[in-house]
């Protein structure tokens, strides 16, 4: 049967299953395929918080979505216009998502009384007309799946382990996408197991002409390639592209880097993925709890080197007392939240933007700390390169905010040249900071900055702690006004790295009817938003805030030339009430609180109804 193909310049794909039905692994192996054949992307992997649910249910439902196509992409989509559901309960947790005429297919094999029992159907939904609105395709996929495997002698559980790359060849033909790297990608990851790369490469094709030869397929797809910016490119995760950056970083600044940190979930994978990069003068310590992290890491900056921390909401409330000491004693060292749902444990695998107020005031006294916040993946690498250069030019700790939803979502990522990287520059203390043959740690240059003096160096013996210290000498000191006078030097010293940022750009018509001003992972759902906007005949402008304290200096000029002022954020408001506070301008807000990102519809919607339009 002649097979229809149209051509489409974007479209979104959801894989669910449940935990143990690899959806996470054929979303990313599906990820990067298409990042090779050149379209941009973005995904979001969607975990469930239980640790094991049930198989079956609800509460175990994985999913995987990703957003592809031949122009730029921003956001991971808003609604599937395939969804792949392994079983009766990724059918029922994602189908509220769906668009009446999306297509579906679905794993008819699952669809057994126990498993719809478990979903809570009372009846089939394949046979009871339920899913009239949507193109299903249904396929018995454990079944073909064992059926490609006969005679190699596998156990059954080994044999429907395999069933995720026949959804991933079947995708695949459906998608138009080479079966080549996948096949590498198995050949490496089961070298030590030959069997099994016969069986995953066996299934993976068995999908693919499956598709190919299957009259229930009448159509496929196809998407060209990108126009992007020239350079070499890899899919790259957020928690990936932080680890980059300090790799860089360090480099750069030739220094070594150190991270000490306590798992959590989502940051883990930036340990992980530095204690692979030991060669380039990286020192992991998995500490035993979230203090021990962060004092580890003060005390290799204390020691010379580019020294970080990462953690996530509640493991940045642990490490607080220790940032006021790394505050007081002005050592550089950067600290990563990729900030969760909470409080407390809350939603551990679901993404928030909670801990603004924390990152910006969250420590005893006057601490005054740099925060940066990354809005993307790729922009995980340049957020944590420019924390680097600030900790380490102005001696200070600096908080890098991320979100579990960009920590594990990926995108294209064009490698930068050494050359394109911004110069790191070091205080190390010299001979010039002596006075008199003798050296005075907490001596200033003209940046409020005090020379970075290292132990083990003879004449360079200072006093360190988190006892106030006494101007230039750095002796503990009581006294008043010496306090008052070094809290506002050390506030002032974090002023004036607004000198050193660049001016707030904004993306539209400098001046109009509504300004979006977003922080953090909003960026997509805003971008895709405003462009929307825009073309309708609005006048939209997006503002997108990468330094949070200091902000930009022409940030409240920016905010008198618009009319109205929307901030969408994943809290009740943390930033609408910085930029109330500190512009005294009114501005509307859009929360949302579900553990999910926006999408780019509610943020256009509202924007609609701010205007008066239907």
């Amino acid at each position: 049967m002649e097979k229809q193909i149209k051509e489409v310049k974007r479209i979104t794909i959801r894989f669910a299953g449940d935990s143990g039905d690899g959806m996470q692994l054929a979303g990313n192996i599906f990820g990067d395929t298409t990042a090779l054949v050149g379209n941009d992307l973005s995904t979001l992997p969607d975990y469930p918080s239980e640790i094991r649910a049930p198989a079956g249910t609800l509460y175990g439902v994985s999913g995987f979505q990703l957003h592809f196509g031949s122009k730029e992409i921003y956001t991971p989509g808003d609604q599937p216009d395939v969804l792949v559901a392994m079983n009766p309960a990724a059918l029922k947790v994602n189908l509220r998502d769906l668009y009446h005429g999306a297509i579906i297919i679905v794993n008819s094999d699952s669809f057994d009384q126990k498993n719809l029992q478990l979903a809570g159907f009372e009846t089939n939904p394949l046979e009871d007309g339920s899913l009239a609105n949507y193109q299903v395709i249904s396929v018995p996929i454990t079944t073909l799946t064992i059926r490609a495997l006969e005679g190699m002698g596998l156990s059954m559980k080994e044999m429907t382990r395999c069933k995720n790359f026949f959804v991933l060849g079947l995708t695949y033909w459906m998608f138009d996408r080479p079966l080549e790297p996948t096949i590498n990608w198995i050949h490496k990851k089961f070298a030590k197991n030959p069997k099994m790369i016969e069986a995953n490469e066996k299934v993976l094709k068995a999908g693919y002409f499956f598709g190919d030869t299957a009259e229930i397929f009448t159509m496929r797809f196809t998407i060209k390639p990108a126009q992007l910016e020239k350079g070499v490119y890899r899919n790259v995760m957020g928690n990936e592209a932080l680890a980059l950056g300090f790799v860089a970083a360090a480099r750069k600044a030739n220094l070594k880097l150190f991270q000490g940190s306590y798992p959590i979930t989502p940051a883990s994978e930036i340990l992980h993925e530095l204690s692979a990069l030991r060669n380039f003068d990286v020192i992991t310590f998995q500490a035993e709890d979230e203090i021990a992290g962060i004092t580890t890491a003060i005390g290799a900056a204390f020691g010379g080197a580019l020294a970080i921390t990462t953690t996530s909401g509640p493991g940045l409330s642990l490490k607080t007392e220790a940032m006021g000491l790394a505050v007081m004693a002005e050592l550089p060292l950067v600290i990563v939240d990729v900030q969760r749902a909470g409080p407390s444990t809350g939603m551990p695998t679901k993404t928030e933007q909670g801990d603004l107020l924390q990152a910006m005031f969250g420590r005893n006294g006057e601490a005054p700390i740099p925060v940066i916040a990354a809005k993307s993946p790729a922009d995980c690498f340049y957020a944590a390169y420019e924390a680097s250069r600030i900790a380490l030019k102005y001696m200070t700790p600096v908080i890098v905010l991320s979100e579990g939803y960009i920590a594990q979502g990926s995108e294209p990522w064009r490698i930068p040249e050494p050359v394109e990287l911004q110069t790191i520059e070091t205080n190390f203390a010299s001979e010039e900071d002596k006075k008199d043959g003798k050296f005075y740690p907490y001596v200033r240059n003209e940046l409020n900055v005090r020379p970075w003096a290292v132990p083990g160096i003879a004449g360079f013996e200072h006093r360190i702690g988190g006892l106030e210290k006494k101007h230039i000498t750095g002796d503990v000191s009581s006294e008043p006004t010496n306090h008052e006078f070094m809290v506002k030097l050390r506030d002032q010293k974090i002023q004036n790295i607004a000198n050193d940022i660049p001016l707030q750009d904004v993306f539209g018509e400098q001046e109009g009817d509504v300004l979006v001003l977003g922080w953090g992972g909003t960026f997509g759902a805003i971008r895709d938003a405003v462009i929307r906007l825009i073309e309708k005949g609005y006048k939209v402008s997006h503002a997108q805030l990468f330094y949070l304290n200091p902000m930009p200096k022409n940030l409240g000029e920016i905010l008198k030339r618009f009319k109205r002022i929307l901030i969408p954020e994943l809290n009740l408001g943390q930033l609408a009430f910085i930029i109330r506070s500190r512009f005294l301008v009114d501005v509307e807000q859009l929360n949302k609180i579900q553990g999910l990102p926006f999408r780019s519809s509610e943020i256009e919607n509202k924007v609609l109804k701010m205007l008066g339009a239907k």
